[in-house]
């Protein structure tokens, strides 16, 4: 089981300091996506037969997730410094009453996932986690849950939040329908569910798989889309059948969207997972803040992960935008501040605020209300170290606008809120600016171990640690 991350008290109190040094050129390519790598294991802990995951990103979220399917019986085997993932679900408990305890740390998608997968399953589970991850709210997907379980599903926490405790034996035959407001990683969840609930269904009814399916529906906003779009073709590849439909896009009470699952499961198969497009960010930043020009090898406009529509951002702030067969490029300096909607590609928020300290007249961004919900506060908390570093920042509902300081960035010490976003976003600050320290980066292990490595790599120049 994993440790726990050390109180704020404790925490590791080294920091780093990015140094300047001119516009930022060269090509990268980031290791594996953490929602492609944790939305495979998924699937393939509940299939039949085994399955080979290539490309997997190494790192803490990641970590969680082996661990707690291991706990649950799955046998995985992970080699090429974690790189390679063998999945053999042949081993999992099943029809088992023994209680499995899963920490969770603070990941997210571990958290939601197997919350869902683990209730479609059937036995008895209870997840818990760090400090932070309490007090991240989980109660829609959980209400969906006791709606369709066979059993007792519950929050221990105020606010319906973690941890959660499961006593199930599968889903009853009831349609789910789940808030979309908050995280598309609720929804998620429940597809990823629904052909292991239809799994488990089967096995203890004999149902005629060529008919049955389970039908979810989304009520209100759906934040983050490309995120379910990127689920269904993960459970495609994995063999399951899955039919999104958009019932009414802008409705508030209403359904509106509707995904029928059906098929006879998942299988085991070879997967290959993509550079992280979120990580991906990062780079293609350094290029914008410095007037460089970067090449993220391995992703392509198409990708499956939406983040890579923060290219497009980007060449709206005056950037120059390219692709090939070999990767996605940015030059040049986002010399503009713009009025953006960041829902689709929300994790990109923290990166596209660190670009727009060094552009000229505001950037507004919207649609992201869901940011306040994640590892931190990602609206509050950020506009609270970006006005450390001399910008005005005016908080809204939905997002916020960024003022880039008048006089330039001033040199200030920035908190990371144990958030590896944070951490990996406000150090690009470093890259135009003297005195910029951020504090406690090791935090960026959850989804990116070897961010500062890379970025060091990258720009051709130590970093400054102390």
């Amino acid at each position: 089981m994993p440790d726990p991350p050390e109180s704020p008290e404790t925490a590791d109190l080294t920091s780093v300091s990015v140094q300047p040094g001119g516009p930022t050129c060269g090509k990268i390519r980031p290791p594996g996506s953490k929602s492609l790598t944790n939305r495979a294991l998924i699937c393939a802990a509940m299939a039949s037969g085994q399955s080979v995951l290539s490309g997997t990103l190494r790192s803490e979220d990641t970590a969680v997730m082996i661990d707690s399917l291991r706990t649950c019986g799955v046998s995985i085997n992970v080699s090429q410094a974690g790189r390679m993932i063998q999945v053999d679900a042949s081993t999992r408990d099943v029809n088992s009453d023994a209680p499995h305890e899963l920490f969770i740390a603070n990941s997210g998608t571990s958290i939601r996932f197997l919350t869902a997968a683990l209730s479609a399953a059937g036995g008895n589970y209870h997840l818990s986690g760090v400090e932070r991850m309490h007090q991240r709210p989980i109660a829609d997907l959980v209400d969906a849950l006791a709606g369709v379980q066979i059993g007792s599903i519950q929050t221990q926490s105020p606010g319906g939040c973690p941890p959660v405790a499961i006593s199930s034996r599968g889903w009853s035959d009831q349609p789910v329908s789940v808030g979309g407001s908050v995280s598309s990683q609720y929804l998620s969840g429940l597809m990823m569910a629904a052909p292991i609930a239809l799994q488990t269904r089967r096995a203890k009814a004999g149902r005629d798989a060529s008919t049955d399916n389970i039908r979810i529906e989304v009520i209100g906003e759906l934040v983050s889309r490309p995120y379910v779009e990127m689920t269904a073709s993960v459970m495609r590849s994995f063999g399951a059948s899955v039919a999104i439909e958009d019932v009414a896009p802008d409705a508030v009470d209403s359904v509106s969207l509707r995904v029928v699952v059906s098929g006879d499961g998942y299988h085991g198969i070879e997967y290959a997972i993509e550079p992280d497009a979120s990580a991906a960010s990062y780079f293609w930043a350094a290029a914008a803040i410095t007037g460089g020009e970067v090449t993220v090898l391995g992703l392509t406009p198409d990708a499956m992960q939406g983040d890579v529509g923060f290219c497009r951002v980007l060449e709206k702030m005056g950037c120059t935008f390219t692709s090939d067969a070999e990767g996605m490029t940015i030059s040049g300096r986002a010399s503009r501040g713009i009025d953006v909607d960041m829902n689709q590609i929300s994790d990109t928020v923290q990166t596209l605020a660190v670009v727009a300290l060094f552009a000229d007249g505001p950037t507004r961004v919207r649609g992201v209300a869901h940011n306040r919900f994640k590892e931190t506060d990602r609206i509050g908390d950020l506009a609270c170290e970006l006005r450390k570093l001399g910008a005005r920042i005016e908080e809204h509902d939905d997002g916020l606008t960024i003022h880039p300081p008048e006089r330039g960035v001033t040199p200030a010490t920035l908190e990371t809120y144990h958030d590896h976003r944070m951490a990996m976003s406000l150090s690009l600050a470093g890259l135009a600016a003297e005195g910029v320290r951020v504090l406690n980066p090791s935090c960026t292990g959850k989804t990116y171990p070897e961010f500062f490595a890379d970025l060091e790599t990258l720009i051709g120049r130590p970093h400054r640690w102390c």
